[in-house]
């Protein structure tokens, strides 16, 4: 599957470039080239950004978001696993030095992820995301996610849905990364509760010391229409928890 690397010139490829991995994977939704001025302060403070293109995704047409929903929906997990490791094994970065993004679709990603993988790496970043798989449909929007996910009415689905539900595979006693959780209380798309009832859970769980933490709005939602203000904050927040958790130079620029 493709995976876009971008780093600074010069950048060594000795494992401990501090490295964030972004991707969505669901929907049939494509990540294309875009610019964003975070990212080129992450790159400016020697960071490497990376962006996967998952199967569930539509850069390859409907086969290959079929591929990765329904009962399928396992392959975007195991997709993603691979690209940290590649990222890891090729000496762009090391475990402790690796952070992971996504939002929605891709809050779950990172959920799924996190539960089955965490020792891949030091901090997850999850915005709005969907961590209990066997409740999605019963919220209101909740009963457009079937055609994506499934329903807990079809056993062959639930079965997938229990499988990788983050919620429900979250360990006592693991030593999970550290975790930001970003929602809103008035998304409509994504009930807020996933959020909260997940970051109690790992909080409940973890035997280690990096934070568990949520970072909730009273005045936003699923993303769209969020003031520019507010934009800027939750970025602010996002980058002061990466450098924090990833060793990095905050630096003054």
């Amino acid at each position: 599957m493709p995976l876009n690397i971008i780093r600074r010139k010069g950048i060594r490829l000795d494992g401990a470039n501090p490295t964030l991995l972004y991707a969505y994977g669901g929907y049939g939704i494509s990540l294309s080239p875009s610019f964003k001025a975070s990212r080129e302060v992450w790159l400016n403070r020697g960071g490497v950004f990376a962006v996967a293109n998952l199967r569930g995704g539509g850069e390859f047409g409907d086969d290959w978001h079929k591929a990765g929903h329904l009962t399928h929906k396992q392959n975007v997990f195991d997709d993603f696993a691979a690209c940290t490791q590649h990222l890891i094994e090729r000496g762009y970065t090391h475990p402790k030095k690796l952070a992971i993004e996504g939002g929605s679709n891709g809050g779950l990603l990172m959920g799924a992820t996190l539960t089955q993988h965490p020792e891949l790496f030091a901090a997850v970043v999850a915005h709005v995301g969907i961590y209990d798989m066997l409740r999605v449909e019963l919220h209101p929007n909740g009963a457009f996610n079937i055609t994506e996910f499934g329903t807990v009415k079809n056993r062959s689905q639930f079965d997938a849905l229990f499988a990788y539900s983050p919620y429900h595979h979250v360990n006592d006693g693991t030593s999970y990364p550290a975790v930001l959780f970003l929602t809103g209380d008035h998304d409509g798309r994504v009930d807020p509760y996933h959020s909260r009832k997940m970051t109690a859970r790992l909080q409940a769980a973890t035997k280690s010391t990096k934070p568990i933490l949520l970072r909730y709005s009273f005045d936003t939602g699923h993303g769209q229409g969020t003031p520019l203000a507010e934009r800027v904050a939750q970025e602010a927040d996002v980058f002061a928890f990466l450098v924090s958790q990833l060793g990095m130079d905050a630096g003054t620029q």
